[in-house]
């Protein structure tokens, strides 16, 4: 997380359900669902396909990744997701997805700055 900072603001919320998700995230915001039913990326695509838009826009809107829980999220909020993204099929703790998550944010930042972190 420290490691993001020079790059983005980074937040952690927790939630009770995914009502109160849903009504957390901001109209303006891109929320960014992860579920097993979503698509698998390299992180090459994550970099370019999520966070370099949002950078290439001059910071544009927030960017919200929800994490799911052990059976994915209901099929309304993955309807209100811009993306549905997939760490694979396998049920991964809250916590550990929440450092992979990290990882990939701050290795996405890099491989858009050429830097040779990513490899």
């Amino acid at each position: 997380m420290k490691r993001l900072r020079p790059y983005c603001q980074v937040a952690i919320d927790e939630v009770a359900d995914e009502a109160a998700l849903l009504r957390k995230v901001s109209d303006g915001a891109a929320l960014i669902a992860l579920d097993e039913r979503g698509e698998s990326l390299t992180s090459e695509e994550l970099a370019r396909g999520l966070v370099g838009r949002e950078e290439q826009s001059g910071g544009g809107r927030p960017l919200v990744f929800a994490i799911g829980g052990a059976d994915g999220h209901s099929p309304a909020l993955r309807a209100r997701a811009d993306r549905v993204i997939s760490f694979g099929k396998i049920t991964i703790a809250h916590r550990l997805v929440r450092v992979l998550l990290a990882e990939q944010i701050y290795r996405a930042f890099t491989i858009l700055r050429g830097h040779p972190y990513h490899r």
